[in-house]
């Protein structure tokens, strides 16, 4: 397939997934403090990044955290959780063809990055009054509940064979 050509089964196959992780955000969620805490994200973070690759993952992280602001189930603390955690999912995963790198990836760019990053948009932007490290206990407990989820999703299905039919 010529690489200047978008893939439709991929196109198809992430915007399930955006709908997915849209559709469950109001249903699966722990709310704590100004954050509310979607494992789901993790998952299809995951799941994005080992089978569609790092721009799908960030594309599909963006996506649903700003679908879920439009409709009111998610804050802005979503973006900097989901986004760096899905590209680093997706570069680590992309190097090493290793599903527990994309694992890594997904909790400590979610977990530490993300959660240090949330701080000055809930100090500057949302207005609280937060400690710097406030974030990262419970973007940790989602984003490794989420991650667990995508490594079990992952082992079921044959994810390498999966893959490859996206690329086809």
């Amino acid at each position: 397939m010529n690489s200047k050509k978008m893939n439709t089964k991929k196109l198809v196959f992430s915007a399930m997934l955006i709908a997915i992780g849209t559709l469950t955000a109001n249903v699966i969620y722990i709310p704590v403090g100004v954050a509310k805490c979607f494992p789901m994200q993790h998952t299809i973070n995951v799941l994005s990044a080992v089978l569609l690759g790092p721009w799908y993952a960030v594309a599909n992280a963006f996506l649903i955290s700003l679908l879920r602001n439009f409709l009111g189930v998610g804050s802005l603390l979503a973006f900097p959780g989901s986004i760096i955690g899905a590209l680093l999912a997706g570069l680590l995963f992309t190097k090493f063809k290793k599903i527990p790198f994309a694992l890594g990836g997904e909790v400590f760019g979610t977990g530490i990055l993300g959660g240090l990053l949330s701080f000055p948009i809930a100090k500057f932007i949302l207005g609280k009054d937060v400690a710097a490290y406030a974030f990262i206990v419970p973007f940790l407990i989602s984003t490794i509940g989420g991650s667990i989820l995508a490594y079990i999703i992952l082992r079921i299905i044959n994810w390498k064979r999966y893959k490859n039919n996206l690329n086809k």
